[in-house]
């Protein structure tokens, strides 16, 4: 059963639920878009298989379900600091984008992020060791603790 909004943006909304599954309390996530919802889903397959559920330090969700045809995705309720949302992730490879394009993203994040820039880049690139290339990166989805 559904509960309260957990988050939103531009790809979906993700709301609480209790699993009739036995999982308990959980987060599930329906995308408006093919697309988005691919991406996301590929993201968590991919860290299920590697077994990650922290990025230095950060919580990951863990899959618990996913249905393709309704784009929607069940998972873990991690706690702060939690890395998450990945609907805007792509896997093995960055897409193209000029070099203005990446300079201007890097300065945004750079605002966004202030002194915690750096570590936001570590976990970036350790994501990029599992072949996740993180774009949609913001305050929302690498929450530190505090």
């Amino acid at each position: 059963m559904l509960s309260e909004r957990l988050g939103f943006g531009i790809h979906g909304v993700v709301h609480a639920a209790e699993s009739n599954a036995g999982f308990g309390r959980s987060a599930v996530k329906a995308l408006a878009h093919q697309a988005p919802y691919e991406r996301e889903r590929d993201a968590y397959l991919r860290l299920r298989e590697t077994g990650v559920t922290l990025v230095l330090g950060f919580h990951v969700p863990q899959l618990l379900r996913h249905d393709d045809a309704l784009r929607v995705i069940e998972m873990t309720v991690v706690t702060r600091p939690f890395l998450l949302d990945f609907a805007g992730a792509y896997l093995d490879w960055p897409p193209e984008f000029s070099e203005a394009v990446w300079q201007a993203w890097e300065e945004e994040k750079r605002e966004q992020f202030g002194p915690r820039w750096p570590k936001v880049q570590a976990v970036l690139a350790a994501l990029e060791d599992y072949g996740i290339h993180m774009l949609d990166v913001s305050p929302s989805n690498i929450a530190f603790r505090d």
